[in-house]
């Protein structure tokens, strides 16, 4: 499973952006998509996660960001709404197929006026 994440940049404070992550090759069983960030100096955390059941987010951006699946298309999105700096990370896709996680490359998202 290959994963290729797009959508980030630099945005100012306020601002919208929405990430997209595709999953491609030999796929049988997605069981579940989401993101995660890593800023400079801290530990990977999650952002947002979505089951077929359930659907979490960091208490960080609840209310500002918002995870969404085509599963047709193999395709997570985040949108991202009313940035903060504080948003500014590294932003992996993370899927898990056939009980195992897979990660993308990373998108740079920076938040910055």
């Amino acid at each position: 499973v290959q994963l290729v994440e797009s959508g980030g940049g630099l945005v100012q404070p306020g601002g919208s952006l929405r990430l997209s992550c595709v999953a491609s090759g030999t796929i049988f069983s997605i069981s579940g998509m989401g993101w995660y960030r890593q800023a400079p100096g801290k530990q990977r955390e999650l952002v947002a996660f979505t089951s077929g059941t359930s659907t979490n987010y960091a208490d960080s951006v609840k209310g500002r960001f918002t995870i969404s699946r085509d599963n047709a298309k193999n395709t997570v999105y985040l949108q991202m709404n009313s940035l903060k700096p504080e948003d500014t990370a590294v932003y992996y896709c993370n899927v898990v197929h056939m009980l195992r996680p897979y990660w993308g490359q990373g998108t740079q998202v920076t938040v910055s006026s």
